[in-house]
């Protein structure tokens, strides 16, 4: 970009630095086959046992020298029909500028006059809608002079964290052949580009919450990603969930070290990752977590084809609120076959996550509903007592039960009532299926 002003000693040229990319060159090739032997050369046999020394005589017959290029259009290696040249250009353009990626860029200050200038303070800066960065200010060391003709050259560098129109401001203060001083400012303007959208879902199933990120690659070049990271907040833990998680553990810690890229192709090529989350309560008390919905956020980054380096972090994930219960029930341990009509013991475990001692309590299990729906009841004692619990602490009991009808079967109507705060809990357990055997 050239900011060249008439009435002005100096003049900016902006020249963005980038990668070169491949020469690309697609002549029309042909195989040397062709030139021998026709495409019904392999109905005759007798003209597929000439072949090879058909072909072996027209490649003896180019040198390797070919000051003609005389076999430039021949295909000798498949690679050829790709048309690389295995040379590199570079950059003719501006080009794109996406997010995440670093803005490098050559400025060149031209004195075009016939007169030196002296003390030339030089500032470059980067104008957002939302800040101005500073990249260069010479001012504590002025260019003492720019001779006629001559320039002075620096490389500037910006982290592009901000999407839509961005402007290089570049300004000079200097002292003209005629001693005036004089101020230039000139501005670039270029527009930075999404290069990717990332879009996530949440779903929870029981005591699990699963993220599923979608990523969409927006640029024209493919985009191998190094680093797809789930950060969770402090009160998650996270896995991710691989398709290839069954394979060996010297595979497992190889992968690890040597982890491949991910490939996502241009023009909206997609990959899904997935994540386990399980809700932490380690070093802070339940209370004091309750109701937050901050899941985390995710760390990319990739490389493009020739190897640009990008980096970007999303927003927070919001998921479901967190809402903990002051008591939970779970079954510890269950018979392997339950028969019909015959006594069964659940091992129970109550746990409490409130920080004060909870109980004493009695359980037992609801009559509420038709005879149809008691299938699963309890065989002797109607009501158990269990003592108290001590802050996040648990305690364990037997419940004994009995099944009245065959095949997959629901508990259901488990019911805690703590005598002392006179509160009953409707639902400590979720409903539970076991199945009934007839023998």
């Amino acid at each position: 970009m050239n900011g060249a002003q008439g009435s002005h000693s100096l003049a900016f040229r902006v020249m963005r630095l980038c990668r070169p990319s491949f020469q690309v060159d697609s002549p029309l090739r042909l195989d040397p086959v062709d030139l021998v032997a026709d495409e019904d050369i392999f109905d005759d046999p007798v003209a597929a046992r000439q072949l090879p020394r058909l072909l072996e005589a027209q490649l003896s017959d180019e040198s390797d020298s070919d000051p003609s290029y005389s076999s430039r259009f021949l295909l000798h290696d498949s690679s050829d029909a790709m048309g690389l040249t295995g040379l590199l250009v570079l950059p003719q353009a501006f080009g794109a500028i996406y997010l995440g990626e670093t803005f490098c860029s050559y400025i060149s200050v031209n004195n075009s006059s016939d007169f030196e200038v002296r003390d030339v303070i030089i500032k470059a800066e980067i104008q957002t809608e939302r800040q101005r960065i500073l990249l260069l200010d010479s001012s504590k060391s002025p260019v003492e002079t720019i001779r006629a003709g001559g320039r002075y050259d620096f490389i500037v560098e910006h982290d592009v964290k901000e999407l839509g129109s961005h402007t290089l401001v570049c300004t000079a203060l200097y002292n003209d052949g005629d001693g005036e001083r004089k101020y230039l400012p000139q501005f670039f303007k270029f527009m930075v580009a999404n290069p990717l959208s990332v879009r996530t879902k949440v779903r929870v199933v029981k005591e699990s919450t699963f993220l599923e990120a979608c990523i969409e690659n927006h640029t024209k070049s493919n985009l191998l990603m190094d680093q797809v990271d789930f950060e969770p907040s402090p009160n998650w833990n996270a896995v991710i969930i691989n398709a290839d998680e069954h394979r060996s553990e010297l595979k497992s810690t190889t992968r690890e070290v040597f982890k491949p890229p991910i490939l996502v192709r241009s023009g909206g090529g997609i990959h899904n990752f997935l994540y386990q989350l399980k809700f932490s309560t380690h070093g802070s008390s339940p209370r004091k977590v309750e109701g937050s919905n901050i899941l985390g956020k995710l760390q990319l980054t990739w490389r493009t084809n020739m190897g640009e380096p990008g980096r970007l972090q999303t927003q927070q994930i919001l998921g479901s609120p967190i809402i903990r219960k002051e008591l939970e029930l779970h079954v510890v341990e269950m018979p392997d076959v339950i028969r019909l009509e015959r006594p069964f013991t659940l091992h129970m475990r109550l746990t409490t996550q409130i920080e004060r001692e909870l109980g004493p309590f009695e359980v037992w299990m609801s009559q509420n509903g038709s005879d149809e729906e008691k299938v699963v009841m309890v065989n002797g004692l109607q009501t158990m007592v269990i003592p108290r619990v001590e802050p996040h602490g648990s305690t364990d009991f037997h419940l004994n039960l009995i099944a009245t009808k065959p095949g997959v079967q629901r508990i259901a109507g488990i019911k805690v009532f703590d005598t002392r705060e006179k509160k009953s809990y409707d639902h400590p357990l979720p409903d539970l299926e076991i199945y009934i055997d007839l023998e």
